[in-house]
């Protein structure tokens, strides 16, 4: 069978070369590069995306293969229903090899009609390599290989202001924008390029945060040959994405002229301040994520989809996000419900297989970060604790005991912290350490919490009260007590 092209795919427009992008994945083509095509296919902009690698090029050789085409699948829940569609996506250009043509990068440094510079190099990807070097063909790392771009720029236009770029990185740090632009800052004084260049950095470009949200499970390997036979055609970048996507970009409104990807449609937009958006996403998609998980495992459920089908996990869930994680939020209710049921229509994604064992790598130090600041905002606001937030706390608490009834639970977390609560729990059964005893400690222990939550009034004795419950009843039990007396109130 043959592979996909322009030429067993009809006739593709070609657009001028507007966009540079780092980063090959999945992640960004079925996210940034599905968004190109859709502007270009409703506006006048007109414009393509050259990609680099930050690392490897095997998928650069692959988009070049493939003329820069290839499927996206989108599934998931669309206006309530279950929908699977897919679509080629027409918006790459080509692809630069940076070891084997750097040449055409800095070719390319010379473009006039380039503008845009967009990246997705994880969150491990911006950092400063104190080791690149201007000469390196390519540099290291990410932002040693941008502020090489940069300055080729800077030279090819003789520092005209006019020739500056639009910057939107994708990696999911927060304030994303100003972390790169000040390494590129820091890497244009380590290799002396000159005042000029600093200035013409600062005010000829721009660097924006953003912040993006879809679920891009990647390459369907296990339906590979059944969705090769429905298109009839081979695409070694075939790609599958959720339906839902939210890409916030903080950055100045006259961006909009250039780039006018709110336009079209699609739950993309400018704002001045993202935190609130960053607060809301943290809070009600991650950090429902993290409350559910040891509660729904603990109750037999294995994945985010059977939670929500459960009825009492998904009524769990339900009550947890709008009843005790909205209420922290200050942003129009009217928004959070929107987002919130988004993200419970995400959950039910039939199409996606998402492991509640997944979710749970590393469970403390999220819920450190995505729900302890709602808890403790919920106790500010309301002076009581939230039930929910407090029996999923609990059930972590019994999850890091590593044993779901008589099967292991495969932990993965800080040694440490494994081990702590290994010998904590081995203490308990032994009885030299009542259950009281270990809440007490755990919750105290700052190097997990970053505080000493026993200094939250009630905390510590309520808690305690739900792990006796989830030690003698089980956890399923304790759950349908616990909503029963909530209910009720």
């Amino acid at each position: 069978m043959e592979k996909i092209s322009r030429k067993i795919c009809g006739e593709h427009p070609v657009y001028q070369e507007k966009i540079l992008q780092f980063g090959e994945g999945n992640f960004l083509r079925a996210f940034v590069d599905w968004q190109i095509d859709v502007l270009n296919k409703k506006t006048d902009f007109n414009g393509s995306v050259v990609v680099v690698q930050p690392r490897g090029s095997e998928k650069i050789e692959r988009l070049n293969e493939q003329d820069g085409l290839f499927t996206l699948y989108l599934q998931g829940i669309k206006e309530g229903k279950a929908v699977n569609e897919h679509m080629i996506v027409n918006s790459i250009s080509r692809g630069i090899d940076l070891v084997k043509d750097y040449g055409k990068y800095v070719d390319l440094a010379g473009s006039e009609e380039l503008r845009f510079i967009i990246s997705n190099a994880t969150e491990a990807g911006i950092y400063l390599e104190a080791a690149d070097r201007l000469e390196d063909r390519p540099q290291k790392s990410f932002p040693g290989k941008l502020t090489a771009f940069l300055f080729h720029r800077f030279q090819a236009f003789k520092g005209d202001f006019q020739r500056g770029c639009i910057i939107i990185p994708c990696e999911l740090i927060e304030e994303n924008g100003a972390k790169l632009r000040d390494i590129v800052l820091q890497l244009a004084s380590n290799w002396n390029l000159g005042e000029a260049f600093v200035e013409w950095i600062l005010h000829a470009n721009t660097f924006c945060n953003s912040l993006v949200d879809r679920i891009v499970p990647g390459f369907p390997k296990d339906r590979v040959d059944e969705i090769t036979e429905e298109l009839g055609y081979q695409d070694d970048l075939l790609v599958v994405g959720e339906q839902y996507h939210q890409w916030v970009i903080e950055g100045p409104q006259w961006i909009k002229k250039e780039f006018p990807i709110d336009q079209v449609g699609l739950n993309t937009f400018f704002v001045d301040d993202l935190t609130p958006y960053r607060v809301q996403k943290v809070r009600i998609l991650n950090g429902v994520h993290t409350a559910m998980t040891p509660v729904a495992y603990l109750s037999g459920v294995g994945t985010v989809a059977e939670a929500m089908e459960d009825e009492t996990t998904g009524q769990f869930i339900k009550e947890l996000t709008f009843e005790e994680i909205i209420p922290t939020l200050d942003m129009p209710p009217e928004e959070l419900r929107a987002f919130a049921n988004d993200v419970l229509n995400r959950f039910k994604n039939p199409y996606i297989k998402h492991y509640l064992l997944s979710i749970s790598l590393n469970s403390l130090s999220k819920f450190k970060t995505r729900n302890i600041p709602a808890l403790l905002d919920y106790v500010e606001k309301k002076q009581e604790l939230p039930r929910r937030m407090v029996f999923s706390l609990s059930a972590l608490l019994i999850f890091y005991k590593g044993k779901r009834g008589e099967e292991m639970i495969p932990l993965e977390d800080d040694s440490s912290v494994l081990e702590l609560f290994k010998a904590s729990w081995k203490s308990v059964a032994e009885g030299t350490m009542k259950i009281e005893e270990l809440v007490e400690s755990i919750l105290g222990n700052q190097d997990i919490w970053g505080m000493d939550l026993n200094g939250v009034s009630g905390l510590t004795k309520l808690v305690a009260e739900y792990v006796h419950q989830m030690e003698d009843s089980g956890i399923k039990p304790s759950l349908e007590a616990m909503m029963r007396e909530q209910s009720v109130k």
